[in-house]
């Protein structure tokens, strides 16, 4: 199952008054939402007979032509799987109520009222409708066969469940959807007839945006537009849907025609984020009706139409790009000048190998040292030349060091390597992963033996991706005494190079941080090419980083399925990499994720910085030796 359901919003465009009219209207973007499959689908408020009708509310015979329309549309309904939310004027018990009606299958399976009444500036609501809050609980329109109320909730248990507000409901200080999602319903509906003013569609946007946010819900939203009456106010048609606080589609404003909204929303996301939300409590939760309505399920995986962001760490703006890097940066440096004051060193030591995670970290050392008042030739950082070292990537570390002001020393693994080689009866032609992890131990050895000679703390500089595939040394990279990256991604880690190389105290280091942000990733345990350039290349051997990044955010955060990543992949990086290519790293990412997962129990402390961290003492906590079995075998099923 995907998890992922196809919801729509309509703006019809209206006659005032004219129900015929609109009654057409609604029926032809009701069969265009069926058609795109979408399981419900919800209008503006009143749209029936347009909002903007005033005193005409009042008069029995529009409210009976109101009611007559509103039931053409449900006969409508009677061949298709769609369900329908049409706003209409009710007339209930000597009183009008402004109502959402939910239609499914030619029957009226629900009525809800509108519970707050807008009485201000242009609008006087409260002339012409009462409060639904006045409708006592378990009322029922007899003649429809369908109950009416505020305390309806509906839809498929085992499924979904929606519930209903009506415009200004949302706009006040504590919305009925709060208490609907607390019952438990994971997508809101909203009809509305929400005028247009100078700055308020930005208003309208952050208010329903943070009510998605805090309820964890997807809400959808349908307000009033073309052809509504301009006499005092102007309608532009909103139609909008969030889904965990983050807008994924929209209809155009002041369009001069009908319009339909349709979107994948993915409830797998949301059950995901409400059971690890401690804070989304039920307590005490108001008590709701709920109105069966058997859904046509999620959608298939393949059917799935949305984009996905192919970078879910990096945002889309330059200026938001930088923003990001700015504040990783710092918690990054208040996270080790806080651990080096706790621990009273005053002097640091990191291994620099001329790649991006040893630069980041050092980056963040020379400014931690600059915070703390530290002279930066207290950092002691340490070249390691080894089989695989080329001359870019050393040049660029010394240089570097240089052009930061901290200590130098260069140490040669290789000939402690080569006794070691003897020792334990390697031969020399021998390139396995015996030879490849004794440098990276013989490194780790000697900063932690630096680090306690000259009283200093062993900064180390592995990334979240690295932690996620397990691609560290046990006992060698993987082991520090405060991890500074251990919660960035590599994907992250390239920006943040660039972003501090493009601050002004960083002239002189700027043309070595460039390079090595375009120097290719990789361990250099493996003796370079004939022509001196790298030969060991991370990424053709574990997969690109984007692609595992990709996986390891959608796996962790919200717990897909293999099927939906993998289908989630194909849509992101679509003309980048085929399915077939997809499925390969895939594979290898559940493969490695699994594992490994006994590297990260035993990791050193470190700063987290995003919504993904993998220390086992926070947000990751897994059995190093859980099975995969399960996950692979769906993947491997998979075409």
């Amino acid at each position: 199952m995907s998890g992922f359901y196809r919801v729509a919003t309509a703006i019809p465009r209206v006659k005032v008054a004219d129900v015929n009219h609109n009654v057409e209207e609604i029926i032809s973007l009701i069969n265009g939402a069926e058609e795109e499959g979408a399981e419900v689908l919800v209008f503006p408020e009143l749209c029936v007979t347009g909002y903007t009708c005033a005193d005409l509310f009042l008069q029995p015979y529009f409210q009976r032509e109101a009611m007559s329309g509103l039931l053409s549309i449900a006969d409508a309904t009677s061949s298709l799987n769609i369900i329908a939310i049409v706003g209409a004027p009710y007339y209930f018990r000597g009183a009008l109520y402004n109502c959402a009606f939910v239609l499914k299958k030619g029957k009226v399976m629900g009525i809800v009222p509108k519970q707050y009444l807008p009485n201000y500036g242009e609008f006087y609501e409260a002339r012409w409708f009462k409060s639904g809050c006045e409708i006592p609980e378990g009322a029922r329109d007899q003649e429809l066969c369908a109950p009416i109320g505020i305390n309806l909730l509906f839809g498929d248990d085992n499924d979904y469940l929606f519930g209903i507000e009506l415009c200004e409901d949302v706009w006040t200080p504590n919305p009925p959807s709060t208490a609907m999602a607390q019952a438990g319903a994971e997508v809101i509906f909203n009809l509305s007839a929400s005028n247009e003013m100078v700055g308020k569609h930005d208003y309208l946007v952050s208010l329903l945006s943070q009510q998605s946010a805090r309820t964890i819900s997807a809400y959808v939203y349908a307000s009033a537009g073309v052809g509504e009456s301009t006499t005092d106010l102007v309608f532009a048609g909103n139609g909008l849907v969030f889904e965990n606080g983050r807008l994924i589609a929209s209809a155009k404003r002041f369009c001069r025609e009908s319009q339909l909204v349709v979107a994948d929303i993915d409830l797998n996301k949301i059950k995901a984020m409400r059971a690890k939300t401690t804070s989304f409590s039920t307590y005490n939760f108001k008590k709701f009706e709920e109105i069966r309505i058997l859904s046509n399920g999620p959608l298939p995986a393949s059917e799935i139409r949305r984009d996905f962001d192919p970078h879910p760490f990096i945002p889309k703006d330059q200026r938001s790009v930088d923003e990001r890097c700015e504040e990783i940066f710092s918690i990054q440096v208040w996270g080790l000048a806080q651990r080096m004051e706790a621990s009273h060193s005053k002097r640091a030591v990191i291994g620099i190998s001329g790649g991006l995670d040893s630069t980041l970290a050092l980056l963040v050392t020379a400014k931690t040292f600059d915070v703390l008042g530290f002279d930066r030739s207290n950092i002691i950082g340490v070249t390691m030349p080894g089989f695989g070292t080329t001359g870019r990537t050393y040049n660029n570390a010394i240089n570097l060091m240089k052009a930061l002001g901290v200590e130098i020393r260069e140490i040669s693994i290789k000939d402690a390597c080569i006794q070691h080689f003897k020792d334990i009866n390697l031969p020399e032609t021998d390139r396995s992963v015996t030879y490849e992890n004794s440098q990276a131990r013989e490194r780790t050895q000697i900063l932690m033996d630096i680090a306690n000679k000259d009283g200093g703390l062993v900064v180390g500089t592995g990334d979240l991706s690295e932690l996620a595939l397990g691609w560290a040394t046990y006992n060698g990279d993987q082991m520090s005494m405060y991890g500074v990256n251990a919660s960035v991604p590599k994907t992250l880690v390239k920006y943040l190079v660039k972003y501090v190389a493009e601050q002004p105290d960083m002239a002189d280091a700027k043309p070595y941080l460039l390079d090595i942000y375009d120097t290719p990733i990789s361990p250099e345990l493996l003796p370079a090419d004939k022509n001196g350039e790298i030969a060991q290349k991370t990424e053709d051997l574990v997969g690109p980083y984007e692609l595992h990044d990709f996986f390891m955010y959608n796996f962790m955060r919200f717990g897909y399925s293999p099927e939906v990543l993998l289908q989630m992949a194909c849509n992101a990086f679509k003309g980048t990499y085929d399915r077939p290519f997809i499925k390969k790293w895939l594979t290898t990412f559940i493969r490695r994720f699994f594992n490994q997962q006994f590297k990260r129990s035993a990791m050193p402390d470190g700063p987290k910085v995003g919504s993904i961290s993998l220390s086992p003492r926070g947000d990751w906590r897994m059995p190093s030796d859980a099975s995969s079995d399960m996950w692979l075998a769906e993947l491997e099923s998979l075409d």
